[in-house]
């Protein structure tokens, strides 16, 4: 490296540009940080006592163009005016994953699907864990990798990616790549067109060798479709929920159980998460588990008695026999679709918010089998009313989740679900899905 201090500006200061941003001035980089919004007093407290320069509220362009090297939030497109502007400057902006995994000799397993991968992540580092292994969890959920990679304690990391990061990677090289599902979502960031998302996903396989491992869903359309053009240097596990020849892992549905590599057979019924995603969810976990020669005995235990994540498919209360489920991170068509899949007493549907282009066709066969009423909870309900009218004889229209916990209290009786899955972005009435997700349970508990 030359003697010169390298500059380095980073753009966006929430987890992902804070991590990295200090994981740049541990290398004895000179770094400024970047935000055209609002920086967190919490971040800005962070950098102010490490001597990071930072700005808000816009991008001072002259000192932005100066960088010799650029990171950049997951959250602004290339297509944007800004990165438009640093493109024509030669500078090709990278993610913080990219810029952190220079800094480790770790074994990398990164995550990526459209619906999924929190849960896998946090299911994969929990096997790890319980199996002994020195792993953290990174990348999309929690702590970022670059603030991880700062002390660097880990012989593994498991990396949640979201295709908005894999955009950004170019010499990154996953050990474990896992790609779970690639679905509509976030299209218009891709031109509404699926398969230059689906391109995006397969990024997760880059630079990987024949040393290397690739899980994947055999089942998945798409997949199958982005495989057709995609060479796969790594040696491939597949897992299926219907064809039992696969390498990596595959589920008897007559039987209920599921079969890992090198035949470590386990009852979905042991299985600590429900329904078929989860089935795969557990598949991938349990393949990756094996690879990494974790006992068999170990990789069972901790399939059965793994929590799952806060807002995903999470038990809030039983009140007088009604269970409420809050699965407020379900933003999508599809993770709703699996959440009433997975469904097994009559329910009680809590469902709307910001809409991002959703088909609710796709719903109407689950919703006629499982759905005995429904709440809309946003502020703009026409689309759901619309496509539901005539499928379900009771919608209701609510503006707060303590209206939707009321209803949903009074609709249901003894034994049967209210289950929270708005298959819709937050942003209309909360701060995120957390918030909502949050509020929803508060109500439910002041029952």
């Amino acid at each position: 490296m030359n003697t010169k201090m390298q500059h380095i500006v980073i753009l966006g200061a929430g987890e992902s540009g804070v991590g990295a941003a200090l994981l740049a001035k541990a290398k004895g980089y000179a770094v400024f940080v970047s935000d055209a919004g609002k920086i967190k007093d919490k971040y800005k407290v962070e950098l102010t006592n490490n001597q990071i320069d930072w700005e808000e509220g816009g991008h001072t362009m002259t000192h932005v163009l100066s960088a010799d090297e650029i990171i950049k939030s997951p959250g602004i497109p290339n297509s944007s005016a800004l990165i438009q502007e640093v493109l024509k400057t030669g500078l090709r902006p990278i993610s913080d994953i990219e810029f952190a995994a220079r800094y480790t000799a770790a074994k990398l397993i990164a995550i990526t699907g459209s619906n999924g991968k929190t849960t896998t992540t946090h299911l994969v580092h929990h096997v790890l864990n319980s199996g002994g292994l020195a792993v953290e969890m990174a990348g999309n959920v929690g702590v970022s990798f670059a603030r991880n990679v700062i002390e660097d304690k880990a012989d593994y990391y498991v990396i949640e990616l979201s295709s908005f990061q894999l955009e950004d990677m170019y010499d990154f090289k996953a050990d474990i790549a896992i790609l779970l599902n690639i679905t509509p979502d976030h299209l218009d960031r891709y031109n509404d067109s699926i398969l230059e998302y689906g391109q995006a996903k397969m990024r997760v396989m880059q630079n990987q060798t024949a040393a290397d491992v690739f899980i994947y869903n055999a089942d998945d359309v798409q997949i199958k479709k982005q495989l057709e053009t995609h060479k796969i240097n790594a040696k491939s596990y597949p897992f299926s929920l219907v064809d039992d020849t696969v390498e990596g892992g595959f589920y008897k549905e007559e039987e209920q159980t599921i079969t890992i590599k090198n035949k470590l057979t386990m009852s979905i019924h042991d299985l600590a998460l429900k329904g078929k995603h989860n089935v795969q969810n557990s598949l991938v976990a349990g393949i990756a588990g094996r690879l990494l020669e974790l006992r068999k005995d170990s990789i069972r235990e901790s399939l059965a008695d793994f929590t799952n994540v806060e807002h995903r498919l999470e038990f809030v209360a039983k009140v007088n026999g009604i269970e409420f489920i809050n699965d407020s991170k379900a933003t999508n068509i599809n993770a709703t679709w699996y959440a009433l899949e997975s469904m097994t007493n009559p329910t009680v549907w809590v469902v709307g918010g910001v809409d991002k282009g959703n088909d609710y066709e796709e719903l109407i066969p689950l919703v006629r089998e499982k759905v005995k009423a429904i709440i809309c909870l946003g502020k703009d309900n026409s689309k759901i009313i619309e496509a539901f009218t005539g499928v379900v004889d009771t919608i209701v229209e609510t503006q707060s989740p303590v209206e939707a916990v009321g209803y949903g209290y009074q609709l249901a009786k003894k034994d049967d679900t209210v289950l929270l899955s708005p298959a819709c972005a937050s942003f209309d009435l909360f701060e995120n899905y957390e918030d909502r997700g949050q509020q929803f349970k508060n109500a439910v508990r002041s029952l």
